[in-house]
């Protein structure tokens, strides 16, 4: 009985909470995104000086990243390059279609990121699903590591939807951002005003919806067969087919 307890303070120890993964998505993203609204909104900063203070977590992230880790944080190195591009584009004024032009600048930017991350191997998009995916549980933690190494029988797999997710995701956006510039010139400007918000709204959920079917759907599948075969340890073969249809 004692040695039942012991071992479930140590799982308790090696399981990470929900926090511990939710963390590089609060950080690298809800962070600098939500202390712009506040610098714009709560304090009625400009939105050269929003874009500039809200930069400064990414920034410090990317700098951490790259003395410590001796690579770059892909995530907050993205809302930098974005910031940076705001910053940029803020001085654009006078034209209503080139300001709403502008906002497409955004999706662009996201969007060409991700792409390259796919291009590269190290699909972006991956930091945000993974918590979601995990859910703070150490044998999907220990299984998705197993997949993402290679060393497991469905790493090929998972890996290929991995890439698929961001992919999905960095088409739509660059997708987005073409229909805002094109509507941004042939719309009538009242017209595109709140288009722009309903556009943005439909690409969100397609992309949830078709992502989340050919990405993140299957890779939850991959991740708690994987995790349940793991648990098997040397059974059977049944017990690992069964994890495996699971």
């Amino acid at each position: 009985m004692t040695k039942n307890t012991g071992n479930q303070g140590q799982d308790q120890r090696r399981r990470p909470g929900a926090l511990d993964n939710f963390k590089p998505l609060l950080i690298d993203v809800a962070l600098p995104l939500g202390s712009y609204y506040v610098f714009k909104e709560a304090f009625g900063m400009s939105t050269f000086a929003a874009l500039a203070w809200s930069s400064v977590a990414p920034a410090l992230r990317t700098v951490w990243s790259l003395v410590r880790e001796r690579s770059a944080n892909g995530l907050a190195l993205l809302i930098l390059t974005v910031n940076v591009a705001g910053l940029g584009l803020s001085f654009v004024s006078g034209d209503p279609r080139l300001m709403l032009a502008k906002d497409g600048a955004v999706s662009s930017t996201v969007a060409i990121g991700i792409l390259v991350s796919v291009a590269l191997g190290r699909p972006m998009m991956t930091e945000g699903l993974k918590p979601f995916l995990v859910k703070g549980d150490a044998a999907k933690e220990a299984a998705w590591q197993r997949l993402a190494d290679g060393t497991a029988a469905g790493s090929a797999d998972f890996r290929g939807r991995e890439r698929v997710f961001s992919l999905v995701w960095g088409v739509a956006l660059l997708v987005e951002c073409v229909a805002r510039v094109v509507g941004a010139y042939t719309v009538p400007v009242d017209t595109m005003v709140w288009l722009g918000g309903v556009l943005m709204a439909v690409v969100m959920v397609v992309t949830f919806v078709v992502s989340g079917a050919f990405g993140a759907g299957p890779m939850g599948r991959l991740l708690s067969a994987e995790a349940g075969a793991e648990d098997c340890g040397t059974a059977t073969a049944d017990c690992r087919e069964l994890a495996a249809a699971a």
